[in-house]
Order: structure tokens, then C-alpha cells, then sequence
């Protein structure tokens, strides 16, 4: 298998990569070199995790120069805004998604397989799995977003974006869900999805999603290679979840972190406890026995 692991991450995040990072060197095979995309003014910060598989990548070799990184006003220049003249202002998990996006153009591996920076492999993982028979495992969900559901709003939303994008006209929204992480993209699906793209809205790929901070670059690839792609040949459809997340909540404490990794399903891998709960690091590094 031709892979590439490719995560999008920031300084808030660098000892969660750093982590990320350790675990992969130990516990991850199959793949060819491993890709950290940040900001520009945050290379000198993650240069140190280079080495001889792994490379941190620039957004400006990725991004166009239209749109750059100003401080937040609002947030007393603690945090970071990137401004376009062709849509409003976006947050750094917006153009997380441009970056990872974008480096399709630039990869000759088969596979890319996105990892957010805050999970941690837990167990051996050969990627080799995600291609099984030659066709690219394809995360998808189905009947898992009410349409009814407030809880819902931003998936339904995501869910009417990528319609837009891609030019399909009915159903607006679905109940499929495709947003994970520890997930296979095809590298040429990707390239073909941004060609489709520009083709339905006559812009570049980049100023078509810039045009609303309403983006999920999952449900825009799931629905394009199920609705648009239509390549059963290369797409295995899946519904298994190779990293169990943590996704809000108060911090976890060192027993509750060994209690969240003790119930792994068998399939699960790696654990992904978001950073914005605030738990330690340290503690998470001992949970996933890293030190």
C-alpha cells in the first residue's frame, strides 16, 4: 500500500502532536513518510519533530496567497484569523481542512490517511488494512444525523455546503454521516473532487469553500465519492471507527483516561480526546503507555 499519514495541527497543540507523533514511530506500519501541515509561523516550533519519514509542511507552499493568518483582535492576538477578500473570516480548524485538502495535489501516494493531532495510537496499526482488496476503505454512517435534531444543526448544514459545492440538487442534506478521524481519502478522489468542484462553480476549488465558514471536508469528500465518484471499485464502504473519540466534556483524569483506552472496541487503535477539554497531556502520554 501507498500511504501517506497527513495531520493538520497548530502551537496550541504541539506537545498533543508531539505525542501523536511518538505513538506512529512506535506502534504504526505501512506507510510511506508522515505529513505535519501548520501555519508558517509555526514551523520553527514543529521542525523538531522532523526526521526521516516525517516532514512539516508550510501552508503558504499550500495555501494561496489571498489568504493569510492575521492576530485576533477579539482575542488580543491569542489566537489567529485567516482573512480572504472573497468570504468572511476563518478559524484555524476551517483552514486546518484547506491544508489537508490541498496537499493532495502534491502527494504520489495512493492513499492519504487523516489524523487529527490530538490522537494517540494505542495499539499496532498496520494501514495496510484500509485498502483491503485493492479498493480504499470509506468511512460512512448511515441514518446517523436527525434531520429534526438541533444537536444536529452543524452536520445538516456541513451536509447542504457540500451540495452546493458539488452541484447536486437533491437531497440537500443526508442522514449519512462521514466525519471521523484515523480515515482513508484516495488521493485521486481528492484531486477529482476539487476538479468537480471548480467545474460547478466556475472559481478555484480554494475561493468556492472559502466563500462560507460552513465546511466539513469530510462530508464534502463522502458525499462527492458516493454521489458524484460512484466507484465501487475503489471505494469499500465502512462503518468501523479506528479511533474512539472524546469529543467534549470535562478533562479526564488519570483513572477515567485508563477506563476511555481499557474500552476500545477491537477495531479501535488509537484514542483522540479533544484538546479543547483540557485534558493533560502527560496524563494521556501514561494512559497510552508512552512514558
Amino acid at each position: 500500500m501507498s500511504a501517506a499519514l497527513v495531520t493538520a495541527s497548530y502551537r496550541g497543540d504541539l506537545e498533543r502532536c508531539r505525542l501523536l507523533c511518538e505513538s506512529i514511530d512506535a506502534r504504526v506500519s505501512g506507510y510511506t513518510r508522515h505529513l505535519i501541515l501548520v501555519e508558517a509561523a509555526d514551523l520553527a516550533l514543529f521542525r523538531p519533530l522532523a526526521g526521516p519519514r516525517r516532514e512539516i509542511v508550510s501552508e503558504r507552499e499550500l495555501l494561496p496567497s489571498w489568504l493569510r493568518a492575521f492576530p485576533d483582535p477579539s482575542a488580543w492576538g491569542r489566537r489567529r484569523l485567516w482573512l480572504s477578500p472573497f468570504g468572511p473570516p476563518l478559524r484555524g480548524w476551517h483552514v486546518q481542512q484547506l491544508r489537508r485538502i490541498a496537499i493532495a495535489a502534491l502527494l504520489d501516494e495512493r492513499v492519504m490517511v487523516s489524523l487529527d493531532s490530538d490522537v494517540v495510537f494505542v495499539r499496532p496499526f498496520d494501514v495496510g488494512v484500509l485498502e483491503p482488496a485493492g479498493a480504499t476503505e470509506f468511512y460512512r454512517q448511515p441514518h446517523s444525523i436527525p434531520l429534526d435534531d438541533p444537536a444536529y444543526q452543524h452536520h445538516r448544514a456541513w451536509s447542504r455546503r457540500a451540495a452546493e459545492l458539488l452541484g447536486l440538487s437533491a437531497p440537500l442534506e443526508t442522514q449519512t454521516d462521514y466525519i471521523a478521524t484515523v480515515i482513508a481519502w484516495r488521493t485521486a478522489s481528492v484531486r477529482a473532487m476539487t476538479a468537480h468542484i471548480e467545474a460547478v462553480t466556475g472559481k478555484s476549488w480554494m475561493r468556492a469553500l472559502v466563500g462560507s465558514r460552513s465546511l466539513s471536508e469530510c462530508m464534502l469528500y463522502g458525499r462527492f465519492v458516493e454521489e458524484v465518484e460512484r466507484r465501487p471499485d475503489l471505494h469499500q464502504p465502512s462503518t468501523l471507527k479506528r479511533c474512539r473519540i472524546y469529543w467534549n466534556g470535562a478533562a479526564l483524569g488519570e483513572g477515567a483516561l485508563s477506563d476511555f483506552t481499557a474500552a476500545l472496541e477491537p477495531e479501535q487503535v488509537a484514542v483522540g480526546i479533544q484538546s479543547f477539554t483540557g485534558t493533560d497531556p502527560v496524563l494521556i502520554r501514561r494512559a497510552a503507555g508512552l512514558g
